[in-house]
């Protein structure tokens, strides 16, 4: 088992890598479009593949032995650490937080009113994916906020704001994976389950998404849960919504499940930190910071290529034909553990993991939504799928 979990990391290094070259494409450059030799993205995609692997096998045999949570932890913080020796891999997300940060904290502007094409001159501005370039900002005032102070330290440094971010994304990993080991009770298998997955480390640490963020917060509202803390639990939970609004998804079965087995639940703590968010982003950015649900919107009404939706698509569904039976899917399931919820059995992870099946937009880093849930949970069923979902999305988004 330890040496699959050395595997692991012997390929994540690889694949950190094999982004170093100047001919290597996994750096995204140009506005998000990839140039290089295809000989590294190909590298790279069978050393993720590999580590995959790996990461499985190592799971199974923890699975049927014992060992030491300490070896454990070592080698999830090297797993996870080690893509901050890359650069900015595949996606020019964080260089978007930085610009959005800048358009706010140095530009003067309101980056829910004001898209980035209206600071073309900025720094920032030629390193945003294009996709983005007249898009205002669809994340959460807690993270836009954020986002201001790190532009101010990255100043105009793409290198500086891409480090900020990878780092603060794989600290965030890392510390979902302990919170979720502190969870479970088998501790030494649910940090290996979040904390040796190299695609996990290669999106988080390697591509500085604030999934990351959003993972770390959940976990660590369930912590605060579990161990009596019922305010910081809610102040926890309105940060998560409010750096992105996935955690909304989780909230009805967390209701539910309280209410089924009489916890406490942190309605004043999730009302405190909202309020005081909500009012430091209203006077930031006025009534503006509403607008990041009509970007999110138009998002959800596109696809990629790799979204379940579009798969049915490719089979010869018509696109509302195909959005329809995943979008009822999804209800149906929903409803049932809604149901199973109301008798204390939350499954978050399962719930997640259902909505991504449904969603016509999914990316391969939106699997931190879900995966230290699955730990922390021991949900064989949300395991089987987060590890599926994360062997599907592998090659997403790789430049081959």
């Amino acid at each position: 088992m330890l040496a699959a979990g050395l595997a692991v990391l012997a390929l994540v290094i690889v694949c950190a890598a094999v982004a170093w070259p100047d001919d290597s494409p996994l750096v995204p450059r140009n506005g998000g479009h990839p140039e290089g030799e295809s000989r590294w993205a190909w590298i790279f995609l069978v050393s993720a593949l590999a580590s995959l692997a790996a990461y499985g096998l190592g799971l199974l045999a923890l699975a049927r032995a014992q060992v030491r949570l300490r070896t454990v932890v070592i080698l999830a913080v090297a797993i996870q650490l080690a893509p901050l020796g890359a650069p900015l891999l595949i996606s020019t997300d964080a260089w978007t937080y930085w610009d959005y940060g800048r358009i706010a904290a140095v530009e003067g502007g309101n980056p829910y009113r004001d898209p980035p094409e209206e600071f073309a001159g900025d720094p920032a501005y030629p390193h945003i994916g294009e996709d983005w370039r007249d898009t205002t900002s669809v994340y959460g005032p807690a993270f836009t906020l954020t986002s201001e102070p790190i532009a101010l330290a990255a100043g105009e440094s793409e290198d500086a704001a891409a480090w900020i971010y990878k780092v603060i994304a794989a600290v965030a990993s890392l510390s979902a994976a302990l919170l979720a080991a502190l969870l479970a009770r088998r501790r030494a298998l649910a940090c290996a389950f979040a904390g040796w997955n190299p695609l996990l480390a290669l999106h988080l640490g390697g591509g500085g998404h604030n999934d990351a963020w959003l993972a770390v917060l959940v976990m660590g509202a369930l912590a605060f849960g579990v161990f009596g803390r019922p305010r910081a639990a809610g102040a926890a939970w309105a940060l998560a919504v409010l750096v992105k609004w996935v955690p909304l998804l989780f909230l009805p079965l967390r209701l539910l499940g309280a209410r089924a087995t009489g916890r406490r639940l942190g309605f004043a703590g999730f009302a405190i930190a909202s309020a005081a968010v909500l009012a430091l982003a209203t006077w930031r950015y006025q009534w503006h910071w509403f607008s990041a649900f009509g970007p999110l919107a138009a998002n959800a009404a596109e696809e990629t290529s790799y979204s379940i939706p579009h798969r049915l698509q490719q089979v010869g569904l018509p696109r509302p034909v195909a959005l329809g039976v995943c979008l009822v899917g999804f209800a149906v399931a929903y409803a049932a553990l809604l149901r199973r919820a109301r008798h204390g059995e939350e499954r978050l992870a399962l719930a997640g993991g259902i909505f991504l099946l449904a969603t016509p937009w999914l990316a391969a880093w939106y699997t931190a939504w879900i995966v230290p849930l699955a730990a922390a949970e021991e949900d064989r069923v949300a395991r089987v799928l987060a590890f599926a979902l994360c062997v599907y999305l592998a090659p997403q988004a790789v430049p081959i």
